[in-house]
């Protein structure tokens, strides 16, 4: 375990792992992933705000492939049931191809929301084992419970050989992040790995341990599961009956409904977003727009079931008020 002071750092020394251990430099991570701002993390980071202009260029042999994305398939495919998994297919294609890659690294569930379908991660983890390469998952926004699982990754049925943990690790208060590997992957001992002023600072070490113990003592990841399952089932009841919430997704207590032109079409509708995200800003709820039209729900583990369920009827108000003056 080597702990930095935030999650792009502790992707940078993620990285730096996989290169020591295989003797490779090259990676295969995702277009639209987002693992930090960091030099490293933006190369393997697929969002053009942190890859353009200024940005470039970035890190030599940093190879990207589509991401998951069921509703939105890269590959053409109406959704996962005849789709054949052509997603993971290209991750192990491109490690064929590229055949000194030192890592694969992904996010277990995309923050968009975006869910793997199932057998997602089990392909890409054979893949990885055929090729040599390190599977490494960011858990940063998706780790400690937030998914209904301690790992998100757990739900997938694989094991990473490296997961990187942040943002709650300091409870939500204090900057810490964590690079959790294989014991064999121990093999740096004589390089400057990391080597942050503060990355083994006591106080926010006395945070990540104040927070895990919480976590366990008040069965914070089975209350995420159990509630998370509350507000997905509430809100596809409620989004079967309208004709612009075109999806939703999610695990835990990390969910998302897709606002769309019409649900034939899946065109996206990035105004009609914008008008309900101000809508419930109105009335007392903030939340972030993904992708333009996704209505991103991240609540906290704490959350009171009271204040969920006022968070969703504002949500599904928003969308109805929006839904009618837009017919």
């Amino acid at each position: 375990v080597l702990f930095t002071t935030g999650g792009s750092d502790a992707v940078e020394v993620a990285l730096r792992i996989a290169r020591a251990a295989t003797g490779r430099f090259k990676t295969v991570s995702f277009w639209d992933a987002f693992h930090g701002a960091g030099f490293g993390a933006s190369s393997v980071g697929g969002e053009a705000t942190f890859r353009a202009h200024i940005a470039g260029p970035l890190l030599p042999g940093a190879e990207h492939v589509a991401p998951f994305h069921c509703y939105r398939c890269p590959y053409g495919h109406p959704g996962p049931e005849n789709c054949g998994l052509a997603c993971a297919g290209m991750v192990g294609y491109a490690l064929d191809k590229e055949s000194d890659v030192a890592a694969v690294i992904g996010e277990p569930m995309r923050a968009t929301p975006q869910v793997p379908s199932p057998g997602y991660w089990k392909q890409v983890r054979e893949a990885c084992d055929r090729s040599g390469a390190l599977l490494i998952l960011d858990e940063i926004p998706t780790g400690l419970g937030k998914t209904g699982t301690f790992f998100s990754f757990e739900q997938d049925g694989v094991i990473p050989d490296i997961v990187v943990l942040g943002k709650a690790l300091g409870g939500g208060v204090l900057p810490i992040a964590a690079v959790i590997a294989r014991d064999d992957l121990n093999v740096a001992g004589d390089f400057a790995i990391g080597h942050y002023t503060h990355e083994k600072n006591p106080v926010t070490a006395r945070a990540a341990l104040t927070t895990l113990g919480i976590i366990e003592d008040e069965g914070l990841v089975e209350r995420s599961a159990r509630l998370g399952r509350r507000a997905l089932d509430r809100l596809k009841d409620f989004t079967a009956k309208s004709r612009i919430a075109g999806d939703v997704r999610g695990r835990g207590l990390m969910f998302g409904v897709e606002i769309v032109a019409d649900k034939a079409s899946r065109e996206p509708a990035p105004d009609l977003a914008e008008a309900i995200y101000y809508r419930c800003l109105d009335a007392g709820l903030s939340f972030k727009i993904s992708q333009s039209c996704v209505l991103t729900l991240s609540p906290p583990l704490t959350i009171p079931e009271d204040d969920l369920d006022r968070a969703l009827s504002i949500v599904e108000d928003a969308i109805s008020a929006v839904e009618a003056g837009a017919a």
